[in-house]
């Protein structure tokens, strides 16, 4: 799925009349206000996540806050709603920080990456090129720790690390935490800070109606002289309030302790459920302190994509396919060409091509027999070049077989 919007209109870069990058986009994200935002694919999610915000909130100011402003004397109980609106209202703009925005998607190469240490001395005009296979990962040093890169298929590169490719949103996302259902997209190097900001003010704010719905029963208690109890029943939405906080803080609660914890020890989430630093040194690890820093007082890099661009006209475009020298990808098995021109790879095989050679030429003397029945030579070098790729069979014969049309053979499979 694409979700890319279909509204046009102008935008930054080149001038033209091409698409902008976020119409022709190639991962699941959903674009709003023609690219400024990016959301993953889920992120009708977010309906549920700030109607789970301003649901208890709405109903704390009706029916608690609202009734603390008439028994706080001296216009007390008007901070408390007034607090408690801000505090939503910050809470809601920290999930948008957090799913509106680009986490830090790498651009997706047009052509796999060369293979490293391929030998430019090959003769000129041979035609034995065998295929030559990507490396699956590559060996990175780290602050003196060897952590290994993987090659991503779908993006054509080799991915930096800390980076992962989220199968939900179809990108490489760097610094990679985990996806999250939730807020609709996926955690990584550029919404990290936020989606942490955003989770413990949840729980701050959960603690702030908790604790008011608790001073308001309180208050009903000592002003009419009941027990805590017929209080209670005087306020059935503090007690929706209460149980609801009461297990929500529990959730967003520990999430924020769990997180805290990943922050001081410089893990992500994805590498603590999967490489387990406390068995082996953690290369990421500066100390709690610069850990700390790191996330909240570094400056956010800027994003790798311009979605609001025009999309750029390849160079190629009209000419033949640059050559990419039977490169093939570490895990695909499939050539470098075909996978840019979407054909069905075919293996390299140099007697099965000596036989279409044969072919070739058994097809040329069927078009030039002659009157007598006998067959005129369409092209003498055409034999001898087919006898010096093809070579011999175990018998010494030649590997062209003329009689048997591989062409026709090729093309029924």
């Amino acid at each position: 799925m694409n979700g890319a919007s279909s509204g046009g209109g102008g935008g930054a870069g080149a001038g033209g009349d091409g698409p902008l990058v976020y119409q022709r986009w190639k991962g699941n994200n959903v674009f709003v206000l023609q690219g400024r935002f990016i959301f993953g694919p889920d992120a009708r999610s977010l309906y549920v996540t700030m109607f789970l915000i301003i649901a208890p909130a709405s109903i704390f100011c009706l029916f608690v806050a609202k009734e603390l402003m008439n028994n706080f004397s001296y216009g007390l109980g008007l901070p408390v709603m007034i607090s408690a609106v801000v505090f939503t209202a910050y809470d809601l703009s920290l999930l948008l920080l957090t799913s509106g925005r680009d986490p830090g998607i790498i651009p997706r190469n047009a052509h796999p990456p060369e293979p490293e240490g391929l030998d430019g001395n090959a003769e000129v005009g041979s035609n034995q090129t065998p295929p030559m296979r990507l490396p699956r990962v590559k060996d990175v040093v780290v602050n003196g720790i060897t952590v290994k890169t993987k090659y991503c298929d779908t993006c054509m590169l080799y991915r930096p690390p800390r980076c992962s490719h989220c199968s939900i949103c179809n990108n490489c996302v760097e610094r990679f935490d985990h996806h999250c259902p939730w807020v609709g997209q996926c955690i990584g190097l550029r919404n990290y800070r936020f989606f942490y900001m955003f989770v413990f003010s949840t729980t701050l704010l959960c603690l702030y109606v908790f604790g008011f719905c608790w001073v308001y029963i309180v208050k009903i208690r000592n002003s009419e002289q009941i027990t805590i109890w017929k209080a209670m029943a005087k306020t059935p939405a503090s007690i929706a309030l209460l149980v609801y906080t009461f297990i929500a803080v529990w959730f967003v609660g520990g999430l924020s302790v769990f997180h805290l914890y990943l922050m001081s020890t410089n893990q992500t989430t994805y590498e603590n459920f999967r490489y387990r630093y406390d068995q082996r040194a953690n290369p990421y690890n500066r100390g709690v302190v610069e850990n700390i820093k790191d996330i909240f007082f570094s400056a956010i890099p800027a994003s790798k994509n311009n979605f609001r661009a025009r999309v750029p006209v390849p160079q190629e475009q009209g000419l033949r396919p640059r050559p990419t020298n039977g490169f093939m990808s570490p895990n695909m098995g499939r050539a470098v060409g075909d996978i840019e021109m979407g054909r069905k790879p075919v293996a390299w095989d140099e007697p099965r091509m000596a036989a279409d050679i044969g072919d070739l030429g058994a097809g040329l003397g069927n078009l030039l027999e002659d009157k007598d029945g006998r067959f005129r030579s369409a092209s003498p070098d055409l034999s001898r070049d087919a006898l010096a790729i093809g070579g011999l069979d175990d018998q010494g014969s030649s590997v062209m077989n003329p009689g048997r049309t591989s062409w026709g053979v090729e093309a029924g499979r």
